[in-house]
């Protein structure tokens, strides 16, 4: 233990601000505010020296041992120095990053970029409690050089793979698209599931629902139970799992009724007598689920809270760095000495020692290669606080997931729910002499055990135990049964649901592709880059999905491979044991070739060609996309065939650089951004293709005698006066529709009021300029000569008067000139009030597209959302990533980025000012190349470029 003043750094203020509650002052807690430096993310970001090197675009070298080039990230650049200052009048680093690759890696890179002279101890804990910090400082260990490995192995191959394949689909699908190891065989999973819809053809069929009365023998008169036909003769009655996805029946020993048969089936036993022919009874039982892990908590988020990956994996970060669960990314199911006794002491305090079982739950851990050596998901320390005694202290996110985790992990340790269920099967003969055999069940639950406390999928476990139960009458075998109604009921098979983010998440985990950890950047990646439409919950591929997944599979089938993909994580998980090397496989995954279980490239054979046993190996990803990138017709990969019309010419839906677009032959019609690929069938399309164009002819324009048209264009609707190439009129003038405008009830009169614009208000009798009032891009204004001002509605542009004009442009006029714009556009649609906030929520119409806003902070819908889908939900979690990224820096917000360091427990009020940067060096006339070490290269000093001045806007939120 040093005796003069020790400095821990770990990723974020919030954890900073805990972890020094529990120090004293002899501890200087600060963050690193996240990574400090990573691979270069764009051309400005390589150093001059190397920016001519072959390697630098993808910033690895991937002839010299892919060795990586990292830099310090240019807002970082200013914290860096503040910790370096920091570090001067430290005699001890901890670096307190968290216990997991990532948490390594960046502590790995805090010690090659600070460079300390003093000793350096790597600080481990999996809960921020003040026992756990103090355990930690009294066992520091140092750091774990194969988990660094894993993690920059894993960071390479990711860079390898998106900026090698990227380009590929910016030259043959769109611009601006992305691919990735994980991102890609998601986006499939997706694109698969739409294509079984697509091919889906519903089945119908029919059963029987009887309301029975019991009488005489055993049971009680008059007591209504409710059954339905399982047999007719002898024979099962059809059910939807019967049938296969086109609709044909797949198991010959199922009756399928059609709606004749069933209603005459129901005629004839109606007020026929009834008899039971079996009872049988079961005992039930139910166990627990075991506790969170992270892919467990956020599929259980998403179904109870309807909670984003994302905004699940914010709100639990927010709790573990405040002390409140134990570490969020974990494949673990295990619970410590320490929890297990917490949890039997809650259970005995609020539920009674019936509910405590004998010994402790213990879990298998069913994730393959869990990674972490962590806990389960847990409320922190040794004494766990109530959802209602912690609740009020959180915001609202986060106490919905405290409460989750508790009731989990409290529910895991309790004993089984336990009951009976019964099956009884009723006999009878229709008028026609049709044997039919109708089922009824029930179940009776007579322990609870953990429903006390917990049942998955259900926000309200004493409800859902009412539910669940359903008791029958008491019955006896050859009891009489009067049947009072038969009612026919017809059903249709479904296609398989979409995917949600829950159940994306388990068939992730399921094939072991990706880690749990990244599920919620992977999920919210392919929302934005247009891979994914969201409606309601359900994830929806867009058409651009269906189009990179084409190529993807034709052209590159490893890549997208899910044996492939979770192989590659098994290496990765090698790599991290220290069974496996990181280079040689990189330089096996790059170039080709093979690699022995020790790691080493395998020799060509006789005949030159690389082999690993007795088959020759794919050609590395390098050669894979060079050798590719001919072959592929974008044509072919941006087709989605949809069927044939009539006389069978082909209908194909088509990815086009202005969205996607449904052909037949040389006809083409635009396809809405937010239409699902399953909806568009052949009829559809046929219709979409023989609807008129929209263009209306409103009548002929009094002064001039030409036809004046309403239409709709690539921007929206518009009015237009005459014909292109018009004799009278080369280029036809234009005018937009405003906003309460449609193009199908607009009149001549509306038309000819927009044309005529800009509308002559008068002149200013100080000058005798003219003002005139008109629409633009950023909504309605007046203007006199080069000023201007915005209007408040769109009304005024036709009924402002000079006066109310004067009095306008005499204002000062306001900075960002889409101030006023917005105001002259009303909400498009309330959204209820914000949990955080309590403020209302409104969806708006902004420069950049729609946003939601809560007076303070906006945020703009993302390319799966719709302002006609939207729901408060979806607002709440967009205002809710909004607020976290202008928390943790990713995004301009008010006031200084990052936040100061603590000391011992200090209010954040009495926190010690940061030195100011040391003053750089001059810069050298040669630039060095990067250090052999992988440290980041410097590049020479050069005049910053100025900072663009950010707007003023409350209808515009940053994208």
């Amino acid at each position: 233990m040093s005796n003069g003043t020790a400095l821990v750094i770990v990723e974020s203020p919030a954890k900073a601000r805990t972890i020094a509650g529990y120090l004293g002052d002899k501890y200087v807690v600060e963050s690193s505010i996240g990574h400090i430096r990573d691979l270069p993310k764009s051309a400005d970001d390589i150093p001059l020296a190397l920016k001519k090197t072959p390697w630098a675009k993808l910033g690895v070298d991937v002839d010299n041992d892919f060795k990586p080039l990292y830099v310090v990230d240019s807002d970082k650049k200013h914290h860096v120095a503040h910790l370096k200052a920091l570090l001067k009048n430290a005699d001890l680093l901890y670096l307190a990053t968290d216990e997991d690759r990532e948490g390594e890696s960046i502590a790995w890179h805090l010690v090659e970029v600070l460079q300390p002279k003093v000793p350096v101890k790597r600080m481990v804990f999996h809960e921020i409690t003040k026992k756990a910090i103090n355990e930690a400082i009294e066992h520091p260990r140092d750091i774990d050089r194969r988990l660094v490995n894993a993690q920059e192995a894993r960071r390479i191959l990711d860079r390898l793979y998106g900026y090698e394949v990227s380009p590929v689909l910016w030259k043959k699908v769109l611009p601006r698209l992305s691919a990735g190891r994980v991102q890609s065989v998601a986006t499939r999973i997706l694109v698969e599931r739409e294509r079984e819809r697509m091919k889906f053809r519903p089945a119908v069929y029919w059963d029987l629902e009887a309301t029975l009365v019991t009488q005489g023998g055993a049971t009680k008169d008059g007591v209504e139970l409710t059954a339905t036909l399982n047999t007719v003769d002898g024979k099962r009655l059809a059910t939807g799992k019967d049938f296969d996805g086109t609709g044909k029946l797949i198991k010959a020993d199922a009756l399928v009724l059609d709606e004749t048969a069933a209603q005459a089936l129901a005629k004839g036993l109606e007020n026929r007598k009834l008899e039971v022919s079996s009872i049988e009874s079961k005992p039930y039982r139910r166990t627990p689920s075991p506790p969170f892990m992270t892919s467990t908590l956020q599929q259980e988020a998403s179904r109870k809270l309807r909670f984003s990956a994302q905004r699940t994996m914010k709100a639990a970060q927010r709790l573990y760095e405040g002390g409140h669960i134990t570490y969020m990314r974990t494949d673990s199911t295990t619970l410590s000495d320490t929890a297990l006794a917490a949890a039997r002491r809650t259970i005995e305090s609020l539920y009674g020692t019936e509910h405590v079982p004998p010994a402790p739950r213990t879990y298998a851990n069913k994730v393959k290669n869990a990674q972490e050596a962590h806990e389960a998901i847990r409320p922190a320390g040794d004494t766990w606080r109530t959802p209602d005694e912690l609740g009020a202290t959180l915001e609202p996110d986060q106490a919905k997931v405290y409460e989750l985790v508790w009731k989990r992990t409290v529910a895991s340790q309790m004993k089984d729910a336990a009951g009976e269920t019964v099956s009884v099967r009723i006999a009878g003969t229709s008028a026609e002499g049709r044997k039919v055999e109708l089922t009824t069940s029930g179940l009776t639950i007579t322990f609870p055990g953990f429903f006390r406390a917990y049942v998955e999928g259900s926000d309200d476990p004493d409800a859902e135990l009412e539910n669940r139960e359903k008791h029958l009458p008491p019955l006896a075998e050859k009891d009489a049964l009067d049947a009072r109604t038969f009612r026919a009921d017809r059903h249709e098979t479904q296609p398989l649901a979409r995917y949600t983010e829950a159940s994306l998440v388990r068939r992730l985990e399921e094939l072991g592709v990706g880690r749990p950890s990244t599920y919620a950047s992977t999920i919210g990646t392919i929302q934005d880059r247009g891979y994914v439409i969201r409606k309601g919950t359900a994830m929806v591929p867009s058409f651009t999905a269906f189009a990179v997944v084409s190529l993807l599979e034709k052209h590159f089938p490893r890549l997208v491979d899910y044996a492939f993909t979770a192989k590659m994580e098994d290496d990765l998980d090698a790599i991290a044991t220290g069974t496996a090397e990181s280079v040689p496989w990189l330089r096996r995954f790059y170039f080709g070739g093979a690699a022995t279980s020790a790691g080493s490239v395998v020799a060509p054979n006789a005949a030159g060609a690389m082999v690993e046993g007795d088959g020759p190996l794919d050609m590395g990803l390098r050669a894979l996309v060079n050798t590719n990138l001919g072959e592929i017709d974008a044509r072919a990969v941006n087709s989605i065939p949809i069927g044939q019309d009539e006389n069978g010419v082909p209908i194909v839906a088509r990815v086009g650089r202005y969205g996607p677009y449904v052909q037949r032959g040389e006809d083409t019609v635009s396809l809405a951004e937010d239409m699902a690929p399953d909806e568009l069938t052949v009829p559809k399309a046929l219709a979409l293709l023989s609807a008129p164009s929209g263009d209306r002819e409103l009548g002929n324009d009094p002064n001039t005698g030409m036809p004046v048209l309403a239409r709709v264009g690539r921007y929206g609707a518009y009015v237009q006066l005459g014909e292109a190439g018009n004799a009278k009129a080369e280029k036809p003038k234009t005018a937009s529709l405003l906003s309460t405008m449609k193009p199908d009830t607009l009149t001549l009169e509306d038309a000819l009021r927009l044309l005529a614009l800009p509308r002559e208000i008068g002149h200013d009798p100080a000058d005798g300029e003219i003002i005139t009032a008109q629409n633009g891009r950023f909504g309605p204004y007046i203007t006199k000569g080069k000023d201007s001002r915005s209007l408040t509605s769109e009304d005024q542009i036709f009924n402002i008067t000079i006066e109310e004009a004067l009095a306008l442009l005499a204002q000062p006029k306001e900075r960002g000139r889409r101030r006023a714009a917005g105001a002259a556009a009303g909400p498009l649609k309330e959204l209820g009030d914000d949990p955080v906030s309590k403020k209302k929520i409104v969806l708006k119409e902004g420069r950049f597209g729609n946003y939601v806003t809560d007076g303070d902070t906006n945020a703009t819908l993302r390319k799966g959302d719709s302002p006609e889908s939207i729901t408060p939900e979806r607002a709440q979690e967009l205002l809710a990533e909004r607020r976290e990224r202008e928390a943790s820096g990713q995004v301009g917000r008010r006031g200084k980025r990052g936040g100061g360091f603590r000391r011992g427990g200090a209010k954040p009020a009495a926190a010690a000012k940061a030195p100011k940067a040391p003053k750089a060096p001059k810069a050298p006339k040669a630039p060095k190349a990067p250090a052999s070490d992988g440290a980041a290269a410097k590049a020479p000093k050069k005049k910053a470029a100025p900072k663009a001045k950010k707007a003023k806007s409350t209808d515009t939120p940053a994208a």
